[in-house]
């Protein structure tokens, strides 16, 4: 069986904001700029990205569910459900696609309740607090993960 060359991109609740909300926070970049990074980085390893962004945890889990099927992995910034939600968490798990979880803040210099990640132990990469390009680092740090190929 050959591997699918698609990620899915998903962007939890509030997301569709970026570029206006608190952009001393997140930046000036859009939801479309941070689609267009990951595409782009994805397509650099011969990768198709399938974005998904909603303010509805189930929309988000259906997305998830339904990736078992065409995904190689998953790149995920949970927003907000990042601290609150185990049955996002649960369905990561429950997909067994490597995942890559994003926070474009340093979620550990804010507030305490930010601290805590539900998604922490189900990914494999991890990239907090470098901006929109976090997105891009996290495809190229996934890449190896869904190839089978060696770091190096």
């Amino acid at each position: 069986m050959t591997v699918p060359r698609r990620i899915l991109l998903v962007n939890g609740p509030n997301l569709n904001l970026l570029g206006t909300r608190e952009p001393g926070i997140y930046g000036s970049a859009t939801l479309a700029d941070v689609e267009r990074i990951t595409s782009d980085a994805a397509s650099a390893h011969g990768l198709e990205v399938r974005a998904v962004q909603s303010n509805h945890e189930g929309v988000l889990i259906d997305a998830i569910h339904a990736a078992r099927e065409d995904c190689a992995g998953i790149v995920i910034n949970p927003g907000g459900l990042t601290h609150t939600s185990v049955v996002l968490r649960d369905a990561l798990s429950g997909v067994s696609l490597p995942v890559a979880e994003v926070h474009i803040s340093n979620v550990y210099e804010r507030e305490e309740f930010r601290h805590h990640s539900y998604v922490h132990d189900v990914a494999v990469v991890h990239v907090i607090g470098e901006g929109v390009d976090g997105y891009a680092k996290a495809v190229r740090l996934l890449i190896p993960v869904i190839t089978g190929a060696a770091d190096g």
